[in-house]
């Protein structure tokens, strides 16, 4: 198995310098990584390093909270675009959804969607805060807002993915949408477990091939 195109190659760290993300991109390149995902500032800066290559770019939006305004969700995502960015990892409003308040929650995905349009979207759910049921209505939010993939975390929760998370994703989106486990995936073993489950998509800031 070619583990290298599951992996979003990843730095998100606050503190993350341009030289930093400079060998973020020559290490994707390197080893072939799916892609490699910023935050949205350093989109343009990756775009212009990873011209010609097959690598992807990829950014968050709303990140690490999810609790900025929907327009500025979307405004973020359109700029991104603009500079060339492939596909989109949007944090959800978690707030809205634990008190009830879904279509919110249901109708802010499907209008990032609608901005992504043909790029890639991938919905982070931030399961460590979130019971099973509310897992699995998160889940089938994203399927209902026409999400391309469910993601699990964002890594700077209070925990990252898990096996048991990935497992009860699968039983509710099927193929209706894809799933990226994220947060605390640091060796092949693992990440491989996690694709043994369905998983199309792994984010790491470790090479783990």
């Amino acid at each position: 198995m070619n583990l290298a195109k599951y992996i979003d190659y990843t730095l998100l760290k606050a503190t993350a310098t341009p030289a930093q993300i400079e060998k973020l991109c020559q290490e994707a390149r390197q080893y072939g990584f799916f892609s490699v995902c910023v935050n949205s500032g350093y989109v343009p800066l990756v775009a212009q390093e990873l011209k010609g290559a097959e690598v992807k770019v990829c950014t968050v939006v709303g990140f690490p909270l999810g609790a900025m305004s929907t327009q500025g969700k979307l405004h973020e995502a359109s700029i991104a675009l603009a500079e060339g960015a492939d596909e989109i990892d949007m944090v959800i409003n978690l707030g809205l959804l634990l008190s009830g308040q879904t279509a919110k929650v249901r109708d802010e995905i499907a209008l990032l969607k609608k901005e992504t349009a043909d790029k890639v979207l991938k919905v982070i759910i931030e399961t460590c805060y979130l019971t099973d049921e509310q897992k699995r209505l998160a889940s089938q939010l994203c399927v209902e807002a026409g999400a391309d993939f469910v993601k699990t975390s964002t890594g700077f929760g209070t925990a990252g993915a898990t096996l048991a998370d990935v497992q009860l994703i699968k039983e509710v989106v099927g193929d209706k949408a894809l799933i990226k486990a994220s947060g605390g995936i640091r060796d092949r073993e693992t990440a491989l477990q996690y694709i043994a489950l369905g998983v199309s998509r792994i984010g790491a800031s470790a090479i783990l091939v």
